[in-house]
């Protein structure tokens, strides 16, 4: 009997167990689990804002910051060179002798002229102070004394007349010494000894270079000018209310950038009608003489410093007939396609006028298959990880 009725619970047992399972199977079947959706995966990154540097690139020409002919002044035959030719001069170095014996001579007359002149000065004088008198006690008449004051006066203006003359003649002696106005590097001689120099002949006779430090001559269009302007940027002037000062950079025929800096001191204040530019000038220290006046360059200039500028990598932009935009993601995960408007690009960023604000997540990589209003699920850009570890 008591077999029995443990056959019979744990029959009951387990077809209560079924109907459990079939039950739970049928009611899987009528109320299936919802399955969750798949959110496509993007690469985002934060907007942020840094200091960019704004830079034009020109052609420009290196010019010695003076370049001074050495020219004759007084004919005559060049007798002397002393000097080295490529050599370094300093400024009042004897540099050629011009035969000076023609003006000598000049100088001895002008001397003998003025000696002439002082002695009938002074004889005059005499020949006046005698009169005075005699004119005193009615011995001379009125005009014996308008003589002898018109002879005093003619007699001194002659010496006057005549020192002058001296002075020109030892002034036009001492060109026939020629000298370095400047210190600088001296070219190679243009005329021979022996030729003959001067108003007619061959004038120039060499050229000094200070080259110590060179000027930077560039063009700019107008198109960069209205720019300059429109950011308050006035080329050419120092301005005390900005960090910094528009400077270039060149680089040497090897492709090295040359490792002085210049400072823009001069910009021409009109428009060339016929290129549509205006002349820019920069100084540049040049200690080594590795810059030579003549040589052409690529100048790259610092024009501009967008101060916290909001930045956004290149490869963040879409752009088509409407417009540049950008996707970015929401704090509920949901992407907008945002129209913004773009400035200057450097390397792979893009400066971003409008449209965005710093701390904004974009999306960087995969908004290809987006639209407006999806769900992402978004991810740190690897190269967002990277650069936070550097």
């Amino acid at each position: 009997m008591k077999k029995s009725l443990r056959f019979l619970r744990k029959r009951w047992i387990g077809l209560l167990v079924l109907a459990i399972v079939v039950a739970g199977g049928l009611w899987l079947c009528l109320h299936p689990r919802k399955a969750e959706p798949e959110y496509p995966v993007v690469a985002v990154e934060p907007v942020v804002t840094e200091d960019v540097n704004i830079y034009g690139e020109y052609v420009g020409r290196i010019r010695a910051q003076q370049f001074v002919e050495i020219r004759a002044r007084v004919e005559g035959y060049l007798e002397q060179m002393l000097f080295g030719e490529g050599t370094y001069v300093q400024r009042g170095q004897t540099l050629f002798i011009i035969d000076p014996q023609l003006y000598k001579a000049h100088v001895a007359s002008a001397k003998a002229r003025l000696n002439k002149a002082k002695a009938q000065a002074l004889k005059a004088e005499r020949d006046l102070n005698r009169i005075r008198p005699l004119y005193e006690r009615n011995a001379v008449s009125q005009l014996d004394l308008d003589n002898a004051i018109a002879a005093y006066e003619s007699s001194a203006a002659d010496v006057v007349v005549s020192e002058a003359d001296l002075t020109q003649a030892e002034l036009t002696l001492s060109y026939t010494t020629v000298r370095s106005p400047i210190s600088g590097y001296i070219s190679q001689r243009h005329v021979d000894l022996g030729t003959l120099v001067g108003p007619g002949g061959q004038s120039l006779l060499a050229t000094v270079v200070k080259s110590d430090s060179v000027r930077i001559d560039f063009s700019m269009t107008a198109l960069d000018y209205l720019r300059s302007k429109a950011r308050n940027v006035n080329i050419g002037q120092h301005d005390t209310t900005r960090k910094w000062d528009p400077y270039v950079t060149i680089t040497l025929a090897d492709g090295s950038e040359y490792p002085h800096r210049g400072l823009v001191d001069f910009a021409d204040p009109q428009v060339d009608p016929t290129t549509g530019t205006f002349s820019v000038r920069a100084e540049m220290a040049n200690p080594d003489r590795a810059l030579l006046p003549g040589q052409f360059t690529r100048v790259k200039m610092l024009m501009d410093v967008r101060e916290d500028a909001v930045v956004a990598p290149s490869r963040a932009l879409e752009i088509e007939k409407g417009g540049a935009y950008i996707f970015v993601v929401r704090p509920d995960n949901v992407v907008e396609r945002r129209f913004v408007e773009t400035g200057p690009e450097l390397e792979n960023k893009i400066v971003i006028e409008r449209g965005l604000e710093r701390g904004e997540l974009i999306v960087v990589d995969g908004y290809h298959k987006l639209s407006h209003g999806m769900t992402v699920r978004p991810v740190e850009s690897a190269r967002s990880g990277a650069a936070e570890k550097e």
